[in-house]
């Protein structure tokens, strides 16, 4: 591919590109689920002797698009590296949240415009929640005319003919459906180690007024049940220890069924019953968490005892503004019901302070929240606006160094629960899946507790991917350490 200077006449040829208005146009039209998804045989050999590299911003989610994206490019015959100077293939695959996730992408491409002057055949490709957005792909245009190809979250299938189009075309390739596309099943992933991810649903109709993500990802369409559990029971099959079933609101899971009444819980129950020793899932909206998930939950067996429910802010009205549609009251009701019937659950949260017009009493309405669930540990943001959302007109007229300041105390009155939970722990033998080798020592390993707590001990590398159980002996405020109870291994729990 030699080099050149793209216009926009260029951009004709093979031009859709991302609608904010088309996004938001949110249609009753059937969601199509295609099982006939495959790379033609004469793409197979288009990757021989030529490596990709793809840099994943963001979620679980994003994780997952690009465990599949990795499929599709090895089924094309391409081989991973992690060294731009070998890659023939770059891919961004972005995350749209907050605004310094969309910083470090661009700056991410200010690097990379060297590399393409030193290799002009490779391919520079952005894509995942940025490219949804209708403002960063004009930037691009504009800015980073010799990126190659510019795709969204709902034509990831894509992908091969996408990237056939810009090694034959010589022409930028942008290709963003505004609108959902539907559900493509049996595409290549790569999975690596001993945890997958299995999306059961994709987009959301929250609609929370500071969120980017329904006209990013889309609405809400469930994969069928007999899919995702056909998919459950294939990764048992190859021995994956912990299955996370993703959504970007998972327990709304079943609702845009119109000829089956099977819901989250329902799903959960099924699941439950395949061989797989853990199952996890996120993330959770505290509107959609019924009481039957909770009796299932409730079950345990290979259902973890943690469940991350974002609750954004502790106040009523602010969440009013947010549109989060649930109260205060509400939310405390429902982390006493989930408490009563799993008395030993972690929950784990996300909260925002400094939304537009959140007043001191209404935040020291949230640090009260937080003191009576006692949340083991949380996500915690600064309020930024987002263009394109409905809070982004919003006056955002709490100062910045009013937000910082919150945001410590915030933090402090967390860690202080995290810390107090796990001295709680010492003397107790917890069940833990080993993950790995501590970052910091080699001869220390890494585990997850069922709680989702990290653990580390000394212990043989051969533990690596076994389910094994420890004495805690130390607590530290986010991480414990224990020792190896010398039982016989578990493969089930």
């Amino acid at each position: 591919m030699s080099q050149h200077t793209k216009s926009e006449k260029d951009f004709s040829k093979y031009f859709q590109p991302p609608s904010l208005t088309d996004a938001k146009k949110r249609g009753k039209e059937d969601i199509k689920v295609h099982y006939d998804f495959q790379i033609p045989d004469e793409d197979k050999e288009l990757g021989k002797d030529k490596h990709y590299l793809i840099q994943t911003y963001g979620c679980q989610m994003n994780e997952h698009d690009t465990e599949t994206m990795k499929g599709m490019l090895e089924a094309m015959g391409y081989t991973g590296t992690e060294d731009r100077q070998e890659a023939d293939i770059i891919l961004l695959n972005t995350c749209a949240i907050r605004e310094n996730a969309e910083d470090k992408v661009f700056g991410e491409l200010g690097h990379l415009k060297t590399l393409k002057l030193q290799k002009p055949g490779l391919i520079l490709g952005v894509c995942g929640c940025m490219s949804q957005e209708e403002a960063v792909v004009n930037r691009i245009l504009k800015k980073h005319a010799f990126v190659d190809i510019i795709f969204g979250t709902h034509n990831i299938h894509r992908l091969p003919s996408l990237l056939k189009e810009a090694y034959f075309s010589k022409e930028m390739v942008v290709e963003v459906w505004s609108k959902e596309g539907d559900i493509v099943e049996n595409m290549p992933k790569k999975r690596e180690g001993m945890r997958a991810w299995v999306n059961i649903m994709y987009g959301c109709d929250k609609f929370c007024t500071y969120c980017i993500v329904p006209y990013t990802r889309g609405k809400e369409r469930s994969r069928r049940p007999e899919d995702v559990l056909a998919e459950v029971r294939d990764l048992a099959r190859q021995g994956f220890k912990e299955i996370t079933l993703l959504g970007q609101n998972v327990n709304a899971y079943g609702k845009d069924f119109d000829d089956i009444e099977y819901l989250f819980g329902d799903l959960m129950n099924d699941i439950r019953k395949i061989d797989v020793p853990r199952v996890r899932f996120m993330t959770s909206h505290p509107r959609d968490f019924d009481d039957h998930l909770i009796e299932v939950l409730g079950k345990k067996g290979n259902l973890m005892e943690h469940i991350h429910l974002p609750v954004q802010s502790g106040s009523t009205e602010i969440l009013k503004k947010m549109s989060r549609k649930y109260t205060r009251e509400r939310y405390l009701e429902l982390a006493s019901k989930i408490k009563t019937v799993m008395p030993d659950v972690v929950l784990s949260t996300d909260i925002i302070v400094g939304f537009p017009g959140e007043t001191d009493e209404q935040f020291e309405e949230t640090m009260s929240l937080v003191k009576e669930v006692g949340f083991d540990f949380a996500f915690t943001f600064i309020y930024s606006p987002r263009e394109g959302t409905p809070a982004a007109a919003m006056e955002d007229n709490v100062p910045l160094e009013v937000k910082k300041a919150r945001l410590q105390r915030l933090n402090e009155v967390i860690a202080t629960f995290s810390s107090e939970s796990n001295q709680k722990l010492i003397g107790q033998v917890v069940e833990v899946l080993v993950e790995g080798e501590s970052k910091n020592d080699a001869n220390v390993l890494s585990a997850r507790t069922r709680t989702n707590k990290l653990i580390h001990f000394v212990g043989s590398r051969e533990l690596i991917g076994t389910i094994v159980h420890l004495r805690v002996t130390e607590a530290k405020t986010w991480f414990l350490k224990g020792e190896l109870i010398e039982t016989p291994l578990q493969k089930t729990v």
